[in-house]
């Protein structure tokens, strides 16, 4: 008896391991969405060939504390604050030091203003008592921090290190991927873990960039551009939106 149920676990544990894939299968098969996205990335390399963060620094710290502070917030908009935010804490330990209620009042245009200072104080004074005033240069470390989860970390190892450890998802990346077919679900590290199976290592530093600067363009939230888009043929929610611009002709 005892043998029998042994067999028919390791059946079910089987089964349950075959039907539990690994990327989510929307646009096709993994092979396929590896091979479009090449075609994609090389298409949109051409239309976007110098990518980059839109984000002004001049440091990895610098960095760090733009892209907190771009949470919930347009570039333009952080890189308005920064200068005068850099020229008043022009160091790790003058920020570390920092009264909260004065750095939220400097920050304050940003958003979210209470939680983005309380954070930057304390990743600030953990990177003075534990990495001797730097930035760290890998995700295990840099998601040690307060505030700091894979998306920032990822900014900052892609563009302060040229290191290229994850795909950095934000709100352009999870458009974009849901449109594309390259990734069917909505949790971020669930999203990056689908990209990471596909784009090629040598293309994670300027994935990213090349979909903002689309998304931004062409691939807009509520208007999408389709046929201005030059990667339509390689989309498939081309027909579904294509549909939409018939209707309000």
């Amino acid at each position: 008896m005892a043998k029998v149920k042994a067999v028919a676990k390791e059946k079910s544990a089987k089964t349950k391991t075959a039907q539990a894939p690994t990327v989510s299968i929307r646009g096709g098969s993994l092979e396929e969405r590896q091979q479009r996205i090449r075609e994609i990335i090389k298409i949109l390399r051409k239309e976007y060939p110098r990518v980059r963060t839109a984000l002004n620094y001049r440091t990895p710290f610098e960095l760090l504390v733009a892209t907190i502070l771009a949470a919930q917030c347009t570039d333009e908009r952080v890189n308005k604050v920064t200068p005068a935010l850099f020229q008043k804490y022009p160091t790790i330990e003058s920020l570390a030091r920092a009264r909260q209620e004065e750095l939220e009042n400097d920050i304050r245009s940003t958003g979210f203003f209470r939680n983005k200072a309380r954070n930057i104080i304390a990743l600030s004074k953990k990177l003075v008592e534990d990495y001797q005033g730097k930035v760290p240069d890998s995700m295990e470390e840099l998601i040690k921090l307060p505030g700091v989860a894979r998306k920032t970390a990822n900014i900052v190892l892609s563009s302060a290190f040229r290191k290229a450890q994850g795909i950095a998802v934000d709100t352009h990346v999870r458009r974009l991927s849901e449109r594309l077919g390259l990734s069917c679900q909505n949790d971020p590290d669930k999203i990056e873990r689908d990209l990471m199976a596909i784009v090629p290592r040598a293309d994670w530093l300027d994935f990213n960039y090349l979909l903002v600067d689309h998304g931004r363009k062409v691939c807009q939230a509520r208007k999408p551009l389709c046929p201005q888009c030059v990667i339509q043929h390689l989309c498939p929610s081309f027909e579904k939106f294509s549909k939409l611009y018939a209707g309000r002709k």
